[in-house]
């Protein structure tokens, strides 16, 4: 790797490289880009410096350093991590594709103390299989990427699995939040409209030939995010939504993180996702997107069951049942998709 490219290859492949290139602290910086779940993908120039700086956090906030178990896409910057933090810990990762199961990579590893990262629809699959307990394993399962649902936080404790929530993104060079505290040398702050900024030495470079997006984010070495949040009264970061995760709809705001949470918490919901949708009575309709269970609840079913948690205001205006969620390599939701899909059901 001598000159900034885009993370890609074979896992093995990709780790060959990542070796010769982590020997040279001075090379070139890795071009890592973003899943574009919103938008159009960005390519994020991540340098050594950065990525040493997460690992290290990363095994100081895990307890040390162990042996890592790869099961994410490896040119997303999760999966990237994982080979990183591996290089940085002298330790071999296994690979899960190169065994046919989870069950069988899980039994190769050798070393006394393992992590892996996954994603929240990973760990719900295993959770509806029946196979959390695969998890068991390790000293740590990082989620992130997605909203972990409480309840299936709950699931997997109670199935002896430790899951640390992770917050962050390829800015940051992945989770730079765990369990709601910031890593070892990370600052948080939000400023006057809610938005959340992050600081460290993990932060990116900026993005591959793009300065003027990169002067609107990074300022005095703060990290400008998309996302709304705040800090309670022990400091630690409560994550609210992205900025446009939060909707207008009659007058009221609605943060559809909340929404969504809800909703997997109604019986007959497998997977779901609350989105807005244009609407010219109430600005902005919230919508459910509903993978059932065998079969979607109706609607009535799911307002009364949300309205009990939630204000009346916030709950869906309609239900769509989808076959599955579309989401992108890296387990994200295809947003984009999803709004379409939901508008098409709501001017029908």
């Amino acid at each position: 790797m001598t000159s900034p490219q885009p993370v890609s290859g074979p896992p093995r492949e990709l780790l060959a490289r990542l070796r010769s290139w982590w020997e040279s602290p001075d090379g070139p910086p890795l071009v890592v880009t973003t899943s574009g779940s919103t938008g159009e993908p960005k390519r994020v120039r991540l340098s050594r410096r950065a990525l040493a700086a997460s690992a290290t956090a990363t095994a100081s906030r895990l307890g040390g350093p162990g042996q890592w178990l790869l099961d994410l896409p490896v040119d997303r910057v999760a999966g990237l991590q994982v080979l990183i933090r591996s290089i940085a810990a002298g330790t071999e990762p296994v690979v899960a594709a190169e065994y046919g199961s989870l069950d069988a990579a899980v039994a190769v590893l050798d070393k006394d103390r393992a992590h892996t990262a996954v994603v929240p629809t990973q760990l719900h699959r295993l959770a509806a299989s029946g196979r959390l307990s695969l998890l068991r394993r390790f000293d740590a399962v990082l989620v992130g990427g997605a909203v972990l649902p409480a309840d299936l936080r709950k699931r997997a404790a109670d199935e002896g699995v430790r899951v640390v929530a992770t917050y962050g993104m390829t800015e940051t060079g992945g989770g730079c939040v765990y369990d709601a505290v910031p890593l070892d040398g990370v600052g948080v702050r939000i400023d006057v409209d809610g938005r959340i900024h992050l600081a460290g030495p993990m932060l990116f470079d900026g993005y591959e030939g793009d300065p003027a997006s990169t002067a609107e984010v990074l300022v005095d070495g703060w990290f400008r995010t998309d996302d709304l949040g705040r800090l309670d009264d022990d400091g630690r970061l409560v994550v609210l939504g992205r900025v446009d995760d939060v909707v207008v709809s009659g007058g009221v705001n609605v943060p559809l993180p909340a929404v969504t949470d809800a909703l997997l918490g109604v019986p007959g919901v497998r997977d779901a996702i609350a989105v807005g949708v244009p609407d010219a009575e109430w600005g902005t309709a919230v919508v459910a997107c509903v993978v059932g269970d065998p079969v979607p609840p109706d609607l009535a079913t799911v307002r009364d069951r949300i309205g009990v948690r939630l204000p009346r205001e916030w709950v869906p205006r309609a239900v769509v049942g989808l076959d599955t969620i579309p989401r992108l390599a890296g387990g994200k939701v295809d947003r984009q998709a999803v709004r379409h899909m939901a508008e098409l059901e709501w001017r029908s």
